[in-house]
Formats: structure tokens, C-alpha cells, sequence
């Protein structure tokens, strides 16, 4: 007899679109995941597709294929399902006829661009780790002349603040005035990096778009659309690197 091949709690959670692998964590903590009835403590939990998993007393539903959609986020709209300050969120300005998503990773409140969403959570994880290798690129304007010598200190990687930021491509694109224009490409993604970069430098940001997210474009994406990526397009762009759930599980 074949004993069921078993998963990690949050994994499955995550997989399920209810909630990115890391949320799934703190639902734990906060007491809102159940295993066969019984309201779970810790992560560090396998199960199979034998076991009844609810979460906020609801079954988990049914995992559906991968979907994936490219969203122009406008500035402006904070990359929440909820926001303590009563702020617009990305998640109120989409259409009804989405199902729920999450998003992979995050913009800033005044930035914009492209903003990938999933109705699979183990798929954003997987596209947001750094061993994944993807390249974030933007375009970005700032008030002020760049310079060859600092293009290479970014392409070197700085510290600021003590956080230490891995090398940042930088292309100048135009001047405009007492503004440039940059391409910039990053692969950390971290928490406001390019603004943080640029002030240090002595540069005020005054316009941030994403432009890419890997082998995802904007393209000539109208500001606040969205627009759902074939699941032919998924397979060839993401190469193999991402797993991709292919057809919903059948109950058992």
C-alpha cells in the first residue's frame, strides 16, 4: 500500500490562492487553520490530500489550474487586501469578474506599472525568491544629472543605512529639462530599493514604472487594465523555472 505523498500545511494553503506561503504562517499562529478538526498551532505540519483542511472554519477549495494576469497598478493604490489607513488598494480597483488573487510581490504607493496577479500562491512565491533569478525592470525619473561614476557605484552595490543593496544596472534613456529619465534593472526587489538608491545619491525620485517582472511585459498595457496570460504563454515564458499547477484536483 502507497502511503499518500505529503505536504507542508502553508505550502498547500499557499497553493490553494487563499494566501501567499508566509501569510499562511501567521494564520496559523492566529489560530485560523484547522487539520481534521483540529486548529493547528504550528507551521511544521504535513498533510496529504486525505486530510480535511479548513481555514477560517471554511473548506479549502478545490485547486484550480494556475492563472496568472499582467495589471497596469496606477499610483496611488496600496498592494493590500486591506489597509490600516483606509487607503485605496490595488485588490478594490479590480473587476468582479476576477476570482481571488494575491499579488507577486509589491509596488510602492507612488509607483506604478506592472503588477503580476495569481490566483495561486505557491506560484508568487516562487517567482518572488532571489534563487530564481528573474530580473525587475523600471523606468524611472529623477530630478537631476546621473553620472558614469555613480552608475558604477550602483552597478557595484552600496550600503545605506546598514542594508546592504546588490548591484543595480542603470541605463540613461533621455534628458528631459532638469529631469533623466533611467532604465533600471534590479533582481532583489527589496523594500523601496530604487528610492532608496536614488536619495542616496542626492536624487528625488519623481516617477517610477515597471516595465518587466521577468519574461512578463507591460507592454503597451492601458494605465489600471488587466489582462490574463495564456497558459501556453505561462508555460514558455516562465522556461520550466516555476511550477505550474496544469488542471484543477479532482475531489476525492
Amino acid at each position: 500500500m502507497n502511503t499518500p505523498k505529503g505536504e507542508r500545511i502553508a505550502k498547500v494553503v499557499a497553493r490553494a490562492g487563499i494566501c501567499s506561503r508566509r501569510e499562511a504562517e501567521r494564520y496559523i499562529e492566529q489560530g485560523r487553520i484547522a487539520v481534521n478538526g483540529r486548529v493547528l498551532t504550528s507551521p511544521a505540519v504535513v498533510v496529504t490530500q486525505a486530510d480535511v483542511i479548513t481555514v477560517d472554519q471554511k473548506p479549502l477549495p478545490a485547486k484550480e489550474k494556475t492563472r496568472v494576469w499582467r495589471y497596469y497598478k496606477p499610483a496611488g493604490l496600496v498592494t493590500s487586501h486591506k489597509d490600516p489607513e483606509g487607503r485605496p488598494t490595488v485588490f478594490d480597483s479590480l473587476p468582479d469578474t476576477l476570482p481571488r488573487v494575491i499579488s507577486v510581490g509589491r509596488l510602492d504607493l507612488n509607483s506604478e506599472g506592472l503588477l503580476l496577479l495569481t490566483n495561486d500562491g505557491e506560484f508568487a512565491r516562487q517567482m518572488e525568491l532571489p534563487s530564481t533569478g528573474w530580473t525587475r525592470r523600471y523606468r524611472v525619473r529623477i530630478h537631476g544629472e546621473m553620472t558614469p561614476e555613480i552608475m558604477e557605484k550602483l552597478a557595484a552595490g552600496v550600503m545605506v543605512e546598514g542594508v546592504r543593496y546588490a548591484g543595480v544596472q542603470v541605463v540613461i534613456d533621455k534628458k528631459q529639462g532638469s529631469n533623466t529619465w533611467l532604465t533600471v534593472a534590479l533582481k532583489e526587489g527589496k523594500n523601496r530599493e530604487i528610492r532608496r538608491l536614488m536619495e542616496f545619491f542626492g536624487f528625488q525620485v519623481t516617477r517610477l514604472i515597471r516595465i518587466s517582472y521577468g519574461p512578463f511585459q507591460l507592454g503597451n498595457l492601458e494605465k489600471g487594465a488587466v489582462d490574463e496570460i495564456s497558459g501556453k504563454a505561462l508555460q514558455e515564458q516562465t522556461g520550466g523555472k516555476i511550477a505550474i499547477e496544469k488542471q484543477p484536483r479532482h475531489k476525492k
